[in-house]
């Protein structure tokens, strides 16, 4: 991937007018002294380091994990991710070191800093963050330093991911109980100018789908859910980084300019929509008009999905020009959690605890929110093609979730997609029914709509019909800590803690 460098600005440049004006997310972590600085020059830092690994680097493997992209003809940057395999090398720096570092560690930075201060609202901006970063992290690897960790601890030790949830849920319970909505916040890109009434509200959205997540396995956090949803204080439109985006290198959309922008000499193009998406929005019976605002058209303006675990070069019939690119722009919003996914998990509680008709209502008004999101006509025909199913609600809850996070949030997809386990692998057909590389020969009418395969030259640490569950930890981690987990478990096939 691309070494993308953000600027680091003096203190009187920060107008916060554009995203250019976040802080080097490779610069080394020591801090300026606490005289030198403020929140409002930290926040932005923890806000765009956060944004820029969810939003970038876990859009990407997880787009991949999830099958809902593949490599393009040609070239083999993301082709690992494209066979399921995530190796201790990869799995570092944007996923561990940066979210550990630059939001956790700086988040707690904004933490103490606001606590001295009593500045309430800029406090609960900082512990949201510091609890996306650890949770996302328990998302990637289960089991991670969380009650050591930030201490004079030099080995700490991990801490399995239901500790680390509800450690972090906690943490946001008290900066609730500090805030008050009309609290002002430091500066920030994801509210600018807002108060503390929007981060109240992301947090309760956050809480929901942590909770969802851990009713799972244990219904006893059915009844945590229950009380958010009868408070219904969440976001009223999509929470995403929208608006802030430049056109020079350093202000774009993190995805755009690692795929592509040219800012940094490549001119590689790397991700294609895969046939699951294409061939389950694109059927002669139903077309999904949402693929459309995702992805752009093949030049014979139609729609051709790429195979996992190949890159086609050897193909004589097709070529880059062939396959769907994702329909990204310098200014395209990095979406945080949208209105669609909170209710799904509205949906999901409803369909849990018996309550059918609710949850019909709330899957539904999820794909209302999804074409919304995506600035489509055409729910009502998608919610007749895809009729809610109290009897099988998960697989109607897993495959509409997983259609309607395709262009918005990819690893949030992959995450749902382990956990839900809709869309099912098929076991009529594999990638190598699809596409022979041997003689190129391309036969996408092979493809059962709604469904994966396995990719061709899976990861034999996976195997056929199988997920990547999680990732190896970071070498990063394992080289300077004797605590990190390994070898204990098989990583590849063992679902997180909220998956099993």
């Amino acid at each position: 991937m691309k070494k993308i460098i953000f600027p680091l600005l003096a203190a009187a440049a920060f107008s916060f007018a554009a995203c250019d004006n976040y802080l080097d997310i490779n610069q080394d972590p020591d801090y300026p002294t606490e005289e030198q600085i403020s929140t409002d020059m930290i926040l932005p830092a923890v806000d765009m380091n956060f944004c820029a690994s969810y939003g970038n680097y876990l859009r990407i493997v997880g787009g991949y994990f999830a099958q809902q992209y593949s490599q393009t003809f040609g070239t083999g940057n993301y082709l690992p991710y494209s066979q399921f395999t995530m190796s201790a090398a990869k799995s570092g720096g944007q996923a561990y070191t940066q979210l550990y570092l630059r939001v956790i560690s700086t988040g707690q930075a904004v933490v103490d800093k606001a606590t001295k201060e009593g500045d309430w609202g800029t406090f609960l901006a900082a512990k949201t963050y510091k609890a996306l970063a650890y949770t996302t992290m328990v998302d990637c690897y289960d089991s991670i330093p969380y009650t050591e960790a930030l201490t004079d601890i030099t080995q700490p030790k991990s801490d399995d991911g239901e500790t680390v949830y509800l450690g972090v849920i906690a943490e946001l319970d008290e900066a609730l109980s500090k805030a008050s909505a009309g609290d002002k916040v430091a500066t920030n890109f994801l509210f600018p100018g807002g108060k503390a009434i929007n981060w109240i509200r992301l947090a309760n959205a956050l809480k929901l789908k942590w909770y969802m997540r851990m009713a799972n396995v244990k219904d006893e956090y059915l009844a945590k859910a229950k009380d958010l949803i009868e408070e219904n204080n969440f976001p009223s439109e999509d929470v995403a980084w929208v608006g802030c985006w430049g056109t020079a290198a350093g202000e774009q959309n993190p995805f755009f300019a690692e795929e592509f922008a040219t800012n940094f000499g490549s001119t590689q193009e790397n991700v294609i929509a895969n046939i699951t998406l294409v061939g389950t929005m694109d059927r002669p019976s139903y077309h999904d008009p949402r693929l459309d605002a995702w992805f752009k058209k093949n030049v014979n303006g139609e729609f051709v999905g790429g195979v996992s675990g190949t890159n086609f070069s050897t193909s004589k019939t097709l070529d880059a020009s062939s396959f769907n690119r994702p329909n990204i722009n310098y200014d395209s919003p990095v979406y945080l959690i949208t209105l669609s996914e909170i209710e799904f998990f509205k949906a999901e509680y409803y369909a849990r605890t018996s309550q059918a008709a609710a949850a019909k209502e709330a899957y539904e008004n999820a794909i209302k929110a999804s074409f919304k999101t995506a600035g489509v006509d055409g729910a009502d025909a998608n919610i007749n093609f895809y009729p809610y199913d109290q009897s099988n609600w998960k697989k109607s809850i897993g495959l509409a979730k997983y259609l309607a996070l395709a262009g918005v949030n990819n690893f949030e997809a992959w995450c749902e997609l382990r956990r839900l386990r809709y869309p099912e692998f098929s076991s009529e057909y594999n990638g190598s029914t699809l596409y022979n590389s041997s003689n190129s020969n391309y036969t996408p009418e092979n493809y059962i709509p709604g469904t994966l395969y396995t990719p061709i030259e899976v990861d034999n640490k996976v195997g056929d019909n199988h997920l990547l569950e999680r990732f190896p930890h970071a070498e990063e981690s394992t080289s300077a800590n004797v605590n990190t987990p390994t070898g204990n478990i098989d990583i590849y096939t063992t679902p997180v803690f909220w998956a099993n």
